[in-house]
């Protein structure tokens, strides 16, 4: 007992001290890890629903837990068998990213990316719709949202419509079966889905549920 204690403390500690210690013990980064993935990092540069770069992105770099990684490693063998590849979207999310996404839904009257990301929704409802929080699974380290290399999944990454419910009927039968495709590798290697985004999953048992994390992508 007390073993574990001195162990959750030493934890506790870490977690409210140093980014840089958590970054370096606790996260991998993809781009580092012999990775098959195409790496895109939406959020760095300006292909995304804010048409710009996102605060605390500032270089192009997947970061997950070390239990994350481990599990998507073990995607990327299954994918490899058939050929496949992962294209990666977002992975870690600094909080400060997430609170950029609340400024931005609040300025109404930035809709550059509107024809593009959210056709059908208006700004103001972003919020009411569920498509834009204060918190975000992502600062936890444990999500990751990305595709499989040239497969078609209906609708684009981040695109704010039940289309991209991962089991819309308003998709085709082959776009539908893409979707569970990736859907069973994810979950074969423990990864769970969020039924409303086909690119959303988080690893069932991350190792901070409840910890969300704020260091700089860099």
């Amino acid at each position: 007992m007390m073993r574990q204690l001195f162990v959750l403390l030493s934890l506790s500690i870490l977690l409210s001290g140093s980014h840089i210690n958590i970054k370096k013990e606790y996260f991998s980064a993809l781009n580092t890890q012999n990775s098959s993935a195409v790496i895109e990092m939406r959020y760095f540069g300006s292909n995304n629903f804010l048409g710009r770069q996102v605060q605390g992105y500032k270089a192009p770099i997947c970061y997950l837990s070390n239990e994350a990684t481990s599990a998507l490693k073990k995607v990327e063998i299954a994918l490899k068998k058939e050929q496949l590849r992962l294209v990666i979207f977002d992975c870690y999310r600094p909080q400060r990213a997430v609170d950029d996404f609340v400024l931005w839904a609040k300025k109404l009257n930035d809709t550059k990316m509107k024809d593009i990301y959210y056709p059908q929704v208006q700004k103001k409802d972003l919020f009411k719709e569920g498509y834009i929080a204060a918190r975000s699974g992502h600062s936890r380290g444990s999500t990751i949202d990305l595709s499989i290399s040239t497969l078609d999944m209906g609708t684009p990454f981040d695109y704010f419509d039940p289309r991209s419910h991962t089991m819309s009927p308003k998709v085709t039968p082959a776009q539908l079966k893409n979707r569970l495709y990736l859907k069973k590798v994810m979950e074969d290697n423990g990864f769970k889905n969020y039924p409303k985004e086909w690119w959303h999953y988080t690893l069932k048992n991350e190792p901070f549920p409840k910890k969300y994390f704020d260091f700089v992508i860099e």
